[in-house]
C-alpha cells in the first residue's frame, strides 16, 4: 500500500457529489496546518536564522507549491489533497538539515577544504509519522459527515 490508501480515498471522493467533496476541504486545510505546526516545532532545534521554519508552507488543492520546496517543489496540488512543504527559493537546504550530510571535500569558494559533515536533525518526517493516524482519522470523519449530509 504505497499510497497509504490515497487512491482508495480519491475513488470514494469522486463517487460522491461535488458539494460533499468541497465540504472536506476545511478538514484537509486544518490537517495541513496542524502538521505544519508540528514540523515547525520539531525544526526549532535546528534553528539558525529561522528561515527554515518560515519556509514551511501549506498548499491547498489547485495551488502551486513553492519552488525548490521539499518534498515536491513547484507542483500543482491535486483535488482532495493538501501538501505541507519546507523550503523555497531562498531556503534550499531543508533536505540537508533533515538527513544530514556526509564528510566531503568542498568545491567552489571553499575548494580544497574539508567539511566534516553535519548530523541529521529530522523534523519533517517525524512530525508526519506522529500525526499520520490522527490527521487521517480527522479527514475520514469529515468525508463521512460530508457524504451523509450530501445524500
Amino acid at each position: 500500500m504505497a499510497d497509504n490508501g490515497l487512491a482508495s480515498l480519491n475513488r470514494r471522493l469522486k463517487a460522491i457529489p461535488k458539494a460533499a467533496r468541497e465540504a472536506v476541504q476545511p478538514a484537509l486545510k486544518k490537517a495541513g496546518d496542524d502538521l505544519a505546526k508540528d514540523v515547525a516545532h520539531l525544526a526549532e532545534r535546528a534553528r539558525d536564522s529561522g528561515d527554515l521554519i518560515k519556509s514551511i508552507a501549506v498548499t491547498t488543492a489547485g495551488n502551486q507549491t513553492p519552488p525548490y520546496s521539499q518534498p515536491g517543489g513547484g507542483k500543482v496540488v491535486p483535488e482532495n489533497q493538501v501538501v505541507v512543504t519546507v523550503g523555497n527559493t531562498a531556503v534550499r537546504y531543508a533536505h540537508l538539515v533533515e538527513y544530514g550530510t556526509a564528510p566531503h571535500e568542498n568545491r567552489g569558494e571553499f575548494a580544497g577544504t574539508h567539511h566534516p559533515g553535519t548530523e541529521a536533525q529530522p523534523f519533517f518526517w517525524p512530525a508526519f509519522r506522529l500525526n499520520r493516524k490522527k490527521l487521517a482519522n480527522r479527514i475520514k470523519r469529515a468525508v463521512g459527515k460530508a457524504v451523509k449530509s450530501a445524500r
